[in-house]
């Protein structure tokens, strides 16, 4: 994607035939295009949006600022209206109107994104999916449902109690379906259960000109020519609308344990992780938390535990294979220094620990009365963990930062969160530095500069350096964008 363009801007190029890009290319990279469209007869668009959808587009200030952020640190920008469809006929109509006028789409699940996914640098129609929030089928046999992108996780779990089964992709905020599709969320059970890339089984899209597609069927695998599940599950807005959902589920565990162990450094951490990953022990989660995360956590959520680098980990499975996992997974932290290992299958301690980590973010900001977060995300591969979180410790020792790490380490991913003062330049430009050199270690890694968050205003700057300058962004985005290139083989252009 151009680098200027935010991924969820779908609207700047959305319908536009290849002879209305500049120099025939979706963008020559101007600033002053994106702006111009942007710019387009917002007037006429509303006044069409009203005839289609009546006062469930909203031009109030309150709205369009509740909409112009998420949970990231950069400073609101709001659309120029937003719209609660309730069909994907619906949001096929707020395209092509759109579309005719050149107008940007900002599609919007729960704004729980960390890199303004959802902002509107460029104005345009947000379309916010909370309307369409039916679970539309369950297949209990077949392990599967189908959703409308509004769905949330927990409301899904609460609607498959009953049945047996769950879905097990947790990324911590309550998000929309829609939305962790289409940011590949994953989260701390992604270590057993894989990301939403292996968890989505088909999707219904509104294409850039309004056409509706059906990516797939819901059997479990197909040879049926491209995997377009693929290719949206992570498109985050930029490819089309998603507005169905068919997902993996599992049957509940018979047993859960979770388990607390600290370590004296957090080499001696980060190398159980990666004994514990290459032994093969079936685990389900594995989060590390520092030293200064540990400290963050005891306060803000009443914990005791020692301010020690820590490993909170959760085994799912028979009574008996959740007990052998958790000795297996003890005797591997007594090798590497830790301490004593705490375990617990009782629902409640069980909670109580996993909302902790699910809090870290919050416990971080409370360390700073008034400042907010910057979050990292990078991810590197299993081998290669230890030696970026030393070197990366290394670096934070020399900053004046506040920066607790924290992460889904099972699966080569940690986050640092800085704790800054955003009306200091000094630290905004000290973080800047810090996060441009663990990202360029990550890579330098054969890693990514972003695990699981996605890539927003915040990582813009270095897709070019995770891709290569042998693949051109804006040629690659041309092609995907036109659906014709997309659904004709014969058209399809070799980039």
């Amino acid at each position: 994607m151009p680098l200027w363009l935010s991924p969820c801007e779908v609207g700047l190029l959305a319908g536009l035939p290849a002879e209305d890009y500049p120099d025939g290319h979706p963008t020559n990279g101007s600033e002053d295009w994106a702006m111009s469209v942007a710019a387009a007869e917002i007037d006429t668009v509303l006044a069409e949006l009203s005839a289609l959808i009546g006062d469930r587009v909203s031009t109030a200030a309150a709205v369009r600022e509740h909409h112009g952020k998420d949970e990231s640190w950069h400073h609101p920008e709001l659309p120029d209206a937003v719209c609660f469809p309730q069909s994907t006929e619906e949001v096929a109509e707020i395209v092509k109107i759109c579309a005719r006028h050149r107008t940007p789409i900002i599609p919007y699940g729960t704004g729980t994104s960390l890199e303004a996914h959802v902002m509107a640098p460029h104005g345009g129609i947000c379309i916010d999916m909370s309307q369409m929030n039916a679970v539309l089928e369950v297949n209990v046999e077949d392990l599967d449902c189908t959703v409308q992108p509004g769905v949330t996780r927990k409301q899904l779990n609460e609607y498959l109690r009953d049945t047996g089964l769950f879905f097990p992709i947790d990324p911590g905020a309550d998000a929309s379906l829609g939305g962790m599709t289409a940011t590949r969320a994953s989260g701390t059970n992604a270590v057993r259960y894989g990301t939403m890339r292996e968890n989505v089984l088909a999707l219904t899209v509104v294409l850039p000109d309004g056409r509706i597609i059906k990516t797939s069927r819901r059997a479990r695998k197909s040879a049926a020519g491209y995997d377009l599940t693929r290719l949206y599950v992570g498109s985050e807005g930029t490819l089309g609308v998603i507005t169905e959902v068919t997902l993996r589920l599992y049957g509940i565990p018979e047993a859960i344990s979770s388990a607390v162990v600290s370590f004296p450094d957090i080499e001696g951490a980060v190398n159980t992780v990666i004994m514990t990953i290459q032994s093969g022990i079936p685990i389900a989660r594995i989060e590390l938390l520092d030293e200064v995360q540990m400290d963050a956590v005891n306060k803000y959520s009443g914990l005791d535990y020692p301010v020690q680098p820590t490993l909170f980990l959760e085994f799912h499975g028979t009574e008996a294979g959740v007990r052998e996992q958790a000795e297996m997974v003890s005797a591997l932290c007594g090798e590497f220094g830790g301490g004593d290992f705490q375990w617990t299958t009782k629902t409640e301690e069980r909670n109580k620990l996993w909302q902790a980590r699910h809090d870290a973010a919050y416990a971080c900001k409370a360390l700073r009365s008034g400042c907010e977060i910057w979050a990292t995300d990078v991810c590197v591969p299993i081998s290669r963990l230890t030696e970026c979180i030393l070197e990366t410790k290394k670096d934070l020792e020399r900053s004046s930062l506040i920066a607790p790490i924290v992460g889904h380490v099972g699966d080569g991913n940690f986050h640092l969160a800085f704790v800054l003062d955003l009306d200091n330049p000094a630290e905004l430009k000290e973080a800047d530095e810090l996060n441009d050199r663990l990202v360029m270690r990550a890579l330098a890694m054969g890693g990514t500069c972003t695990g699981e968050h996605g890539v927003g205003i915040g990582k813009k700057k270095f897709l070019q350096a995770e891709h290569g300058e042998a693949v051109s962004v804006m040629r690659t985005l041309k092609m995907a964008l036109d659906p014709q290139n997309i659904m004709n083989p014969g058209k399809i252009v070799t980039v």
